[in-house]
């Protein structure tokens, strides 16, 4: 699936939650990786206000992309934002939504 960049060069960005490992399987506790680069996969919660609207985005980064001692509250920049919209079916139940990536978060805005 097509994916869209993210402008957030107006944007005022903080991390909301602090990095977690991000699951493939939460029965196995097998973290997602990278296709590409093999790399481990984490989430951080980032607020993103711009133009007057204020969001919280879940966003999965590559591990590399992640600075040690990031913490809710700091101000970031980050690099390379996409959305991309999933769909599946489990179970019989079709669930959709938006995912968000990026390339690297850095400290500071």
């Amino acid at each position: 699936m097509p994916s869209f960049k993210i402008d957030t060069s107006t944007a005022v960005v903080f991390v909301a939650t602090a990095p977690t490992h991000k699951m493939k399987n939460k029965k196995t506790g097998e973290i997602a990786v990278d296709s590409q680069t093999g790399a481990k996969m984490m989430t951080v919660g980032l607020l993103i206000s711009d133009e007057g609207e204020g969001n919280l985005y879940q966003v999965s980064v590559p591990e590399t992309g992640i600075p040690e001692g990031l913490i809710p509250g700091t101000p970031v920049s980050v690099t390379d934002l996409r959305a991309r919209d999933w769909e599946n079916t489990f179970n019989g139940e079709t669930r959709h939504g938006i995912a968000f990536r990026a390339v690297a978060i850095t400290p500071g805005a």
